[in-house]
């Protein structure tokens, strides 16, 4: 189970980990791959450990209801059980579709705001509001476990060493954030569309992209990444058809829901425009600070922010001389677009989990980004409650310490991608060899291909 790092021999953290176990595999032992159900097996009960360790850290919720201030100062809030308590998802998927006056509307992607509301037509109608919202979580933490079995599958099943998932199955930022709320539905969809590119599935790959768009807005960053990739190699067809194929599926989506209810179809977009600086943002400092930006500052500067991913992710794509991996260049996109949105949420940081592990980051810099994302894990709740219990709570001054901390983190997760391929870079070049050669360099056999 031993993880090599790119160039460097066995991970220095799985190298003392494996001690509990016996060691690392010896020089024969490591000869041999684990046959695949073994290394599926040991991956499933990795992740199952991780989820139960996530569902276990909302008990104090769960005994509760998800009500009162109990889920600030135990860290165990959820979105999902809130918004069926606040009746945004609790009438249903019958009533989400009906549309009219009055008609309810998520806040979510049309795709993501599907999904909560059909899961809650499956509740019963009897019993507490508290103990149907305290289901419906139940009822999510069922999805969302068999989601990241499916993601830690999809992950090991492209990679050239499959036990790379385990920076999924065993990530303590899983374990944090992955049952806040639905977010999980759009990493395993964009996940899954870059496994179907990697396998040369040019349809489905546009296909699961575009179901990936209408559940989070990221999944762009991949679709551009990729269109980077094959401006660079001249593939300009398969570029076309998994473009049009990912646009025309978004649209299907969006435009299905835009019939039912227009309200519900673009009151994520309306409410992205119109919001201000929310939690884990810089942009939010200033607030803190007494002096909070103009909504259409903070707009601006997100967009700026999109607009820095990609002048980023084209002169990563374009001017290496060896071409990045798909994975390499969307986790530099996708880590400026989070550090510079309008908000940067806890459960965000999922994005980046599958990603890391594509990438095969070495160990030590995924814990040490998990050890920032847990610190504002717990400095985000600690602020909120502040505004009910001031005495108890955090102050500006310390969470805007942990809160810049975290985007540190994430931007050090880019910089060391961004360095290992500028480092190809400059092998290619005292070399003197052609781009002909392996892509996204050979020592990086982890990466999801470009194919």
């Amino acid at each position: 189970m031993t993880e090599r790092a790119p160039g460097r021999g066995v991970d220095p953290v799985v190298r003392e980990a494996s001690e509990v176990i016996g060691g690392p595999r010896g020089r024969y032992a490591a000869a041999r791959e684990l046959p695949w159900v073994l290394t599926a097996a040991v991956l499933s009960a990795l992740t199952a450990v991780t989820a139960g360790l996530g569902i276990l850290l909302r008990a104090p919720c769960l005994r509760t209801g998800f009500t009162g201030d109990t889920q600030f100062w135990s860290a165990c809030y959820a979105d999902l059980p809130v918004a069926y308590r606040d009746g945004k998802v609790k009438d249903g998927l019958a009533a989400y579709l009906q549309g009219g006056q009055g008609a309810p509307t998520t806040g979510q992607p049309p795709l993501t705001g599907l999904a909560l509301t059909a899961v809650a037509s499956l509740m019963p109608d009897d019993g507490s509001l508290r103990t149907r919202a305290a289901w419906y979580f139940a009822l999510w933490s069922v999805l969302l476990t068999l989601l990241l079995l499916a993601l830690v599958w999809l992950v090991a099943s492209s990679a050239s060493r499959p036990f790379v998932a385990a920076h999924v199955a065993l990530s303590p930022v899983v374990a944090l954030v992955a049952f806040v709320s639905a977010d999980l539905l759009g990493v395993t969809l964009a996940s899954a569309g870059m496994w179907a590119w990697s396998r040369r599935h040019r349809t489905a790959a546009g296909v699961l992209l575009g179901l990936a768009m209408a559940a989070r807005s990221y999944p762009v960053l991949i679709l551009v990444a990729i269109a980077l990739l094959c401006v660079r190699t001249g593939r300009l067809r398969d570029l076309g058809r998994t473009a049009g194929y990912a646009g025309l599926t978004f649209g299907v989506v969006l435009g299905l829901v835009w019939l039912l209810n227009p309200d519900a179809a673009s009151s994520a977009y309306r409410s992205w425009a119109a919001a201000g600086a929310g939690y884990g943002s810089p942009w939010l400092l200033p607030q803190l600070a007494g002096h909070p930006l103009p909504v259409g500052a903070v707009t601006a500067l997100a967009v700026v922010g999109w607009l820095a991913a990609l002048v980023a992710g084209a002169a990563l794509a374009l001017s290496s001389a060896r071409r990045p991996g798909l994975a390499e260049l969307s986790l530099v996109m996708v880590a400026i677009v989070l550090v510079t949105g309008k908000s940067f949420t806890v459960q965000s940081s999922l994005w980046l989990v599958p990603l890391v592990a594509w990438c095969a980051l070495a160990w030590r810099d995924h814990l040490a980004w998990a050890g920032a994302e847990a610190l504002n894990f717990v400095a985000v709740w600690l602020t909120i409650a502040a505004t009910t219990v001031p005495s108890r709570g955090m102050p500006p001054a310390w969470y805007s310490f942990f809160s810049m901390l975290r985007v540190v983190a994430v931007l050090w997760l880019a910089a060391v991608v961004w360095l290992r391929v500028r480092r190809r870079w400059g092998r290619r070049r005292a070399e003197h060899d052609d781009l002909a050669g392996p892509l996204a360099g050979a020592d990086d056999r982890l990466l999801v291909r470009f194919s």
